[in-house]
């Protein structure tokens, strides 16, 4: 029997590859989304090993922030950008969870990260979710919680206001173009809880900002920011 289900897969296999979200290579069995070389071959940060990284220095002086970090490097070309890439306008929504996880594991095993009580994406105004289908964050978070064992909330922190793309604007204009877009639906439910602030990419840190602002104003106990890669 197990032979024969063997048998069937690998004809499947052969007539609809699964290949790697990151180079494109065809994955051996045993392989989800994500082949054995680019998950070797990641661009680790190790942010979350030291308190004063790049990332925690975006905040200094803007929010009060207990951690920050990003796991991966985002480079231009790479295998990195190939897979949030995948996950954010591919519907390869389970890229999301394996990246989520390798997250997870790295803040479980930090002295900075492994109390925390709540975690919440970031997240997309409705219409720009709407037309996507669904919010890549939210995917990241649900890897985390599964390594963390701690709940996402998916509908405290509402994004009020469709803003402008950020692509091309400076520093300044990415925080005024953050003004007054998010706010928080539950506020009780957030009280003297660590906050585990979650998105994809991180560049000048203004969404994050403005969202931590937001959330800082309602008597959590402590906000740390996560991403999952950072452009340098």
């Amino acid at each position: 029997m197990f032979i024969a289900k063997r048998l069937v897969s690998d004809f499947i296999c052969l007539l609809y590859p699964d290949l790697c979200n990151g180079c494109g290579i065809q994955l051996f069995h045993g392989e989800r989304q994500i082949c054995s070389k680019c998950l070797y071959d990641l661009p680790y940060t190790d942010f979350d090993q030291y308190s004063d990284n790049p990332i925690a220095k975006l905040f200094w002086g803007r929010i009060r922030c207990h951690n920050a970090m990003a796991m991966l490097y985002f480079r231009k070309e790479s295998k990195v950008q190939n897979l949030i890439h995948r996950l954010k306008y591919k519907n390869q929504t389970s890229v999301g969870i394996v990246l989520g996880r390798l997250l997870g594991e790295r803040l479980l095993q930090s002295d900075n990260y492994f109390d925390a009580d709540l975690i919440i994406p970031i997240p997309l105004h409705p219409k720009k979710e709407r037309i996507r289908g669904y919010n890549q964050s939210t995917f990241i978070a649900e890897g985390i919680a599964e390594i963390l064992n701690i709940p996402v909330s998916h509908t405290n922190l509402i994004r009020q206001k469709n803003t402008e793309s950020q692509t091309k604007k400076s520093r300044y204009q990415r925080f005024e173009n953050m003004q007054c877009v998010f706010m928080v639906s539950d506020p009780e439910s957030l009280k003297d809880k660590h906050i585990l602030l979650i998105d994809d990419v991180i560049t000048t840190g203004a969404t994050f900002e403005a969202c931590g602002a937001i959330l800082l104003g309602h008597s959590i106990k402590k906000l740390s920011i996560v991403a999952l890669a950072y452009t340098e």
